[in-house]
């Protein structure tokens, strides 16, 4: 993920938070927040008040769905996607696109 230059940091994940890989900017993703962002594929209504949190950062929810999930913090953002056995999570900073960061996440 990160060395497509599109993402700062990335993290694969099990649907129960069990955290597979991560690095870049993300090495300090828990797995409390990988648990959270994957029940937020069914829980709608909880990213949309609360936000997405990654590294102890607060994305505003842009839009959320039972297969994807995409929020903003400034000049950067984040990307989750469902996969049949794990989460796939991207984040993007200053200097990178969220419509190439999308792409990045969504084909793996």
């Amino acid at each position: 993920l990160i060395g497509t230059g599109h993402l700062s940091g990335g993290v694969l994940c099990g649907h129960d938070g069990s955290v597979w890989a991560k690095g870049g900017t993300c090495d300090g993703v828990s797995p409390e927040e990988c648990a959270r962002i994957a029940t937020n594929f069914t829980d709608n209504a909880y990213p949309r008040s609360n936000g997405i949190h990654a590294a102890k950062i607060k994305y505003m929810c842009l839009k959320v769905d039972e297969a994807s999930q995409y929020g903003k913090k400034g000049a950067g953002g984040i990307v989750a996607v469902k996969t049949g056995q794990s989460t796939v999570i991207g984040v993007y900073g200053e200097g990178q696109t969220a419509g190439n960061a999308t792409n990045t996440v969504e084909k793996l």
